[in-house]
């Protein structure tokens, strides 16, 4: 068998534009310099299998014909503590949004910009720390609420490639004028969902607002994958996804778990930001007087298209 043919047909898209951009980007560096590693961001909703695909994607760069390093940093590793977290919520007790971890505002955005500043260097460019450790944050510490543990993977020199994964990857803050319309409309595909029942515009405002600070985050990345769902079902397709993940969960391990309604709630509570911040990944920012900030990876982006069974369905370039 040759190596790499087991893996999912979406893998290999991902791998092959990840090996486009990195060739692009070494050029950048003149001969004799040590290349900084590729930063490339992945984004999809919950129950999309990123995680699993950015595994799959790792195991595969390593093989013949790439043989690349790769280093995997999860956004859910950069949490807040859960003090901070508590702390957090208290001071926001009306907020459902943020309320326990998930949500743009319960990341700990100095440990991230550290983080992704010393991946930058471990090259040895500038005498950079040639290892960098990574973070890790358990979510079944205090009853599922979580808590961050002692340092997770430590990534050593070289390093080719950097990927920075999670649901709300590359999502920009947006002006209070495209809020308020948003705040208006229906949610497409999702007739039975009433936003205002649980959240107020008052807390996506808050969220847009630490949203901000992310964007150094962002600035750090060259290239970017986007997995979604069909087109027709944006958003109900995240629900179908996520009772998958959790019924298959439950069958393994003697049926621990959310009921179905809790699957619901669970997801009900991200909608707002795909809705309001989503679209980000492809349009950037813009701010109150209409001027537009197109995000780092603009021409040098990836979406993988992928049906109810996480099948390739095609792929397209933004």
């Amino acid at each position: 068998m040759v190596m790499g043919t087991s893996h999912p047909p979406a893998v290999h898209e991902m791998a092959k534009h990840i090996s486009y951009c990195l060739k692009a980007h070494r050029t950048r560096f003149s001969t004799g310099t040590r290349c900084a590693p590729l930063f490339i961001g992945v984004q999809g909703p919950q129950g999309s299998g990123k995680t699993f695909l950015t595994s799959r994607l790792r195991s595969l760069l390593s093989e013949s014909p790439y043989f690349l390093s790769v280093a995997v940093l999860s956004i859910d590793d950069l949490y807040l503590p859960h003090t901070g977290l508590t702390t957090l919520a208290e001071a926001h007790p009306q907020n459902k949004l943020l309320r326990g971890r998930g949500q743009p505002g319960t990341h700990d955005i100095e440990l991230g910009s550290m983080i992704l500043e010393k991946l930058k260097w471990i090259n040895g460019s500038e005498g950079g720390p040639f290892e960098v450790e990574l973070p890790a944050f358990d979510k079944s510490l205090f009853n599922g609420e979580g808590d961050r543990v002692a340092p997770g993977e430590v990534v050593r020199a070289p390093v080719d490639v950097v990927v920075l994964e999670g649901w709300c990857v590359g999502f920009y803050p947006i002006s209070k004028q495209v809020m308020e319309e948003r705040w208006k409309q229906s949610v497409e595909g999702l007739d039975d969902f009433r936003m205002r029942t649980f959240v107020s515009l008052e807390d996506i405002i808050a969220v847009n607002d630490r949203l901000k600070s992310y964007m150094k985050w962002w600035d750090a990345l060259d290239a970017f994958i986007q997995i979604k769902g069909p087109s027709a079902s944006p958003y109900a397709i995240i629900y179908q996804w996520r009772l998958q993940q959790e019924h298959n969960m439950k069958a393994k391990n003697g049926g621990k778990g959310m009921t179905d309604e809790e699957v619901k709630t669970f997801v009900d509570r991200y909608i707002p930001g795909y809705v309001f911040f989503g679209d980000g990944v492809r349009k950037g920012t813009q701010d109150e007087q209409g001027q537009g900030q197109l995000p780092p990876w603009h021409s040098k982006g990836l979406v993988v298209t992928i049906d109810l069974e996480r099948k390739l369905l095609g792929t397209s370039h933004f």
